[in-house]
């Protein structure tokens, strides 16, 4: 049992840092969020940089290029814009198409191929579904007390006049090409001012590459605008 003098257990305080320990958080954070925005750009370099010598070392030899005055270091990045004009104006046809489809079921079909494919299919999707997000938004998700950020990708509307649902799609951290959707009541949302491609880095980057600051608010669409709670303003940065 204990004595008189002992003082109840209560929720632990968090420790304060210290400006060693803040120092290396700030240098650390902004470190990691100089590398988020490095990487993509020198993987892009690299991709094209691989592809298009790769292409020059296939277009450059032949016959009617060797030699001409149109032989030069990065033929092949023509050449490759010349053969995605051809494949995208073939695929505009019915024809082609039935070919690319007929090509893509035999591709699910095919053990560790498919797996492949269908990682590569949704990201692709997503990239390209990227400008139908409307907007950014929060919603109470997977319980209350908790916020998730999602994209609304459409809205349904009910028949007798009443209040509208959101579409919303609520991605995975860090693969967005998984994720829930739902049918949100718009007065249910907490509307940000986030960009789609701010939201994005940052559910790629888990968090590590955060907007400055955000608002949130809630802003019912059948309700004066007096009525309209306005949550806060908030400053980010990384722990």
């Amino acid at each position: 049992m204990g004595t008189a003098d002992q003082q109840p257990l209560g929720r632990a305080e968090r420790v304060k840092p210290t400006v060693g320990q803040r120092i290396e958080g700030h240098f650390q954070g902004r470190v990691l969020a100089g590398l988020m925005q490095l990487v993509p750009i020198l993987v892009t370099v690299f991709v094209l940089a691989f592809i298009i010598g790769h292409t020059d070392s296939f277009i450059r030899p032949m016959p009617f290029v060797k030699d001409r005055p149109w032989d030069f270091p990065g033929i092949g990045l023509i050449g490759i814009i010349v053969i995605f004009y051809l494949i995208g104006l073939f695929v505009s046809l019915t024809a082609g198409r039935r070919v690319m489809d007929s090509m893509g079921f035999v591709f699910r079909k095919v053990p560790v191929v498919k797996t492949i494919f269908g990682v590569t299919e949704q990201a692709t999707t997503l990239l390209a579904s990227d400008y139908n997000f409307s907007r950014v938004v929060f919603l109470e998700w997977p319980r209350e007390g908790m916020v998730a950020l999602g994209f609304v990708t459409g809205r349904a509307f009910a028949q007798n006049g009443g209040h509208s649902m959101a579409i919303v799609y609520i991605p995975t951290v860090p693969n967005p090409t998984s994720g829930n959707m739902a049918f949100v009541n718009e007065d249910d949302l907490f509307e940000t001012d986030i960009s789609v491609e701010d939201a994005m880095k940052l559910v790629f980057s888990g968090g590590i590459v955060l907007p400055e600051r955000l608002a949130l608010a809630r802003l019912p669409r059948e309700v004066d605008a007096k009525e309209r709670e306005f949550i806060g303003r908030f400053e980010t940065r990384s722990e």
